[in-house]
This record gives structure tokens, C-alpha cells and sequence, in this order.
């Protein structure tokens, strides 16, 4: 029988060819996959004029409706102040009304 010592020694002397034996396994994978001659390459193609003009077309329609949206945003805008400054106006006749020209009870 062996002592545990040994016996500890034998298990990281296994541990250490394992490791090897795996170290070198995934090094030849890798060479294997590195020095490959099946290597694809792809054909680069031109980009024809009509697909040129459907893209520039694309960009034309969405700018358009950017500025669409911003035009409809500043109306917006607009028509907001114009019905605060309604609302305001009214609250402040009310108020002038209330204090100056109804009459006390």
C-alpha cells in the first residue's frame, strides 16, 4: 500500500500529463484550424445605379417626413400658446370682475 504522500504526489504527477496532454490536444486543433485551406472568400459586387437612386430616394422620403413632423410640432406648439393665452386672459378677467365690479351682498 502506498502512503498518502505517494499516493498525493501520483495524483498531481496524473494531473500534470493531463493537462499537458490537453494543452497540446487544443494547440494541434488550433494549427489545424489556423493553417485550414478551405478558406472562403467572398465576391465583392458594385452596387448598381438604380439601387443608388432607391437609396437616395429613401433618404428623400424619410427627411420629408422629419420635416413633416416638425412643422407639425411647431403648429402644435403654437396652438397651445394661442389657448393659454385665452385661458389666461379669461382667468384674469374673472378675476378683475370678481374683485372690482360685482356687487358686495
Amino acid at each position: 500500500m502506498k502512503s498518502p504522500e505517494e499516493r498525493e504526489q501520483e495524483l498531481q504527477r496524473l494531473e500534470r500529463e493531463l493537462r499537458q496532454k490537453e494543452t497540446e490536444l487544443r494547440l494541434k486543433e488550433l494549427d489545424a484550424e489556423v493553417n485550414q485551406k478551405d478558406i472562403q472568400f467572398y465576391q465583392t459586387k458594385k452596387v448598381k445605379e438604380e439601387v443608388k437612386g432607391q437609396l437616395w430616394k429613401g433618404k428623400a422620403v424619410l427627411g420629408l417626413k422629419l420635416f413633416g413632423l416638425g412643422v407639425v410640432a411647431l403648429i402644435a406648439v403654437r396652438v397651445a400658446s394661442v389657448f393659454a393665452n385665452i385661458f389666461i386672459i379669461g382667468a384674469l378677467a374673472f378675476a378683475g370682475y370678481k374683485l372690482f365690479l360685482e356687487k358686495k351682498k
